[in-house]
C-alpha cells in the first residue's frame, strides 16, 4: 500500500501525490477528504498521461497555456506554466521549471520559446523578468540544474553547463559554457568559450576569452544528438510511465 497526501489544483478538482513511490493519484470532485488529509491506494494504482499533462503543464494568470509540439518529450515531473513554446524533438527532463508568468506594466509578456532538437535538462529552471523574452535556438543544450533568467537570447548549437547561470544576456551559435559558470548583462558573440566557474559581466573583456576548442565543440554536438535519441526512446515508452 502507497501512503499520499491531498493536494488542491487551482481548479478545485483534488489529487494526492505518493511520497513512497511517485504514483499520483486524482480523486472526483465529490471526494470531500480535506487537502492535507492521508490516503492509502494500492500499490499497483496507475494513472493516465492525461492527468500528468493536466498536473504539469498549467496556465498562468493571464490564461496563456504552453504549446508543445506533439514531437518532443516533456517528462511527467517537469512544469510548464504560460507563454512556454516547445518546438519539434525537444526533449524536458525531469524536474525541469519552465515559467512565463511575469507581465509588464502593460500587462503583457514575451513567450519562453524552446528551438527543436534542443535538450533542457533534469532540474533547469527556465524564467522571465516582468514579461521579457527567453529564446532558445534550436540543437542546443542547457544541462542539468542551469537557471535561464530572462530577458536571454541564447543561439543555436550552444551547450550551457551544470548550474550555471544566464540573466540579461545573448550568446550566439555554437558558445560553450561550462559548469558553475555566470554570464550576466553581456553579449557573447559567436563561438566563445567561457570556462568553468568564470564570472562573465559587463565588465570582462571579451577579446580575453578563447574560442570553443574542438573537442568541447565536438561534445556539445554529442549531447544534443543523445538527447535527440532520449525524445524517441521515452516517448516510445511513455503509456508505461
Amino acid at each position: 500500500m502507497v501512503a499520499v497526501t491531498v493536494a488542491a489544483l487551482p481548479d478545485q478538482s483534488l489529487i494526492c501525490a505518493a511520497v513512497i513511490i511517485g504514483t499520483l493519484v486524482e480523486f472526483s470532485p465529490n471526494d470531500r477528504r480535506p487537502t492535507g488529509a492521508a490516503w492509502t491506494a494500492p500499490a499497483n494504482t496507475t494513472v493516465s498521461p492525461q492527468f500528468f499533462t493536466k498536473l504539469m503543464i498549467r496556465k498562468n494568470p493571464r490564461g496563456d497555456l504552453p504549446r508543445v509540439h506533439p514531437g518532443a518529450f516533456v517528462d511527467p515531473t517537469a512544469i510548464l506554466c504560460g507563454k512556454v513554446v516547445v518546438e519539434e524533438n525537444v526533449f524536458i527532463g525531469p524536474y525541469a521549471v519552465i515559467r512565463a508568468d511575469e507581465v509588464d506594466t502593460r500587462g503583457q509578456l514575451e513567450p519562453i520559446v524552446i528551438g527543436a532538437n534542443s535538450n533542457i535538462q533534469d532540474g533547469v529552471v527556465i524564467h522571465a523578468k516582468s514579461g521579457s523574452p527567453v529564446t532558445i535556438g534550436q540543437r542546443t543544450s542547457i544541462a542539468h540544474r542551469a537557471i535561464v533568467h530572462g530577458p536571454c537570447v541564447i543561439g543555436d548549437g550552444v551547450f550551457i553547463g551544470f548550474n550555471s547561470v544566464l540573466f540579461n544576456c545573448t550568446v550566439e551559435d555554437g558558445c560553450v559554457v561550462r559548469y558553475n559558470a555566470v554570464v550576466d548583462g553581456v553579449h557573447l558573440p559567436a563561438g566563445f568559450y567561457v570556462r568553468s566557474t568564470e564570472r562573465i559581466g559587463p565588465e570582462t573583456d571579451l577579446s580575453s576569452l578563447p574560442q570553443v576548442p574542438a573537442a568541447a565543440s565536438e561534445f556539445s554536438e554529442d549531447v544534443a544528438r543523445t538527447n535527440n535519441e532520449l525524445v524517441l526512446g521515452y516517448k516510445a515508452i511513455h503509456n508505461e510511465f
